[in-house]
């Protein structure tokens, strides 16, 4: 078939016309603090899966919280740059640690939920960040309203259940919840591309945008796939 023949040029898939070289470099930094962030978040996991340190989840969300707010305090400038990825670095360490409760849950259901979790989270940021390159500029900025509509309301539905104990409205929360991350993706992807269009290239910062979405991901799938195994198994019995 004629269709086999033809050659592919990969490099193609690569150009990006619509966004100016400039902030194709801005993408570059923010994708390496991202691949960075993911390395720390990962010893921050086994640390309090495997090594069985740092426990408490109030620990772990009072260090990511603060490391936060020290960045957001911290300007963005050349002599301040190392001591911002540090930041950064502590950041993604206390909210890979921030995992294990999720993390022991899996292993406790059936150890196979992580890795397939990582992959669809993975598989699911790499479609929705490409789709936001890819379209054009500004297609899905419209999303921002919207999506931080549903959060509220996803948090008031959290709130609510917190005294009801509806198990349905628990699926529910997850479901809708993992799609108004998948949402976040595209808007955020975009939203960064336009702020570096407009001259801001933090990209500590802008890391922190796409590294909160990855991990909120990976987080609402383990808990969907954990429970979807355990009727599974309650059904065998």
């Amino acid at each position: 078939m004629d269709f086999l023949d033809r050659n592919i040029n990969f490099n193609a898939l690569l150009k990006f016309s619509h966004i100016s070289q400039s902030t194709q470099q801005h993408l570059k930094r923010v994708y390496s603090s991202f691949a960075i962030c993911m390395l720390v978040a990962a010893a921050g996991a086994y640390v309090n899966v495997v090594l069985r340190l740092l426990q408490g989840s109030f620990l772990s969300f009072a260090g990511s919280l603060g490391m936060m707010i020290w960045l957001m305090c911290t300007p963005h400038s050349y002599e301040t740059e190392k001591k911002r990825l540090g930041i950064l670095a502590g950041f993604a360490f206390f909210s890979g640690v921030g995992l294990g409760p999720v993390l022991n849950l899996c292993i406790a259901i059936n150890p196979s939920i992580i890795p397939t979790a990582f992959l669809g989270t993975a598989v699911i940021f790499i479609c929705f960040s490409l789709s936001a390159l890819y379209a054009q500029r500004r297609s899905f900025l419209f999303l921002g309203g919207i999506l931080l509509s549903a959060l509220s309301l996803l948090v008031l539905s959290s709130l609510v259940n917190f005294f009801v104990g509806s198990v349905l409205l628990f699926k529910m929360h997850m479901y809708i919840g993992l799609l108004v991350m998948c949402g976040f993706v595209l808007f955020d992807t975009q939203l960064i591309i336009e702020k570096a269009e407009h001259g801001d290239k933090d990209y500590v910062w802008h890391c922190v945008d796409l590294f909160l979405d990855f991990i909120t991901i990976f987080r609402k799938l383990m808990l969907i796939l954990a429970m979807n195994e355990k009727e599974k198994k309650k059904e065998r019995k």
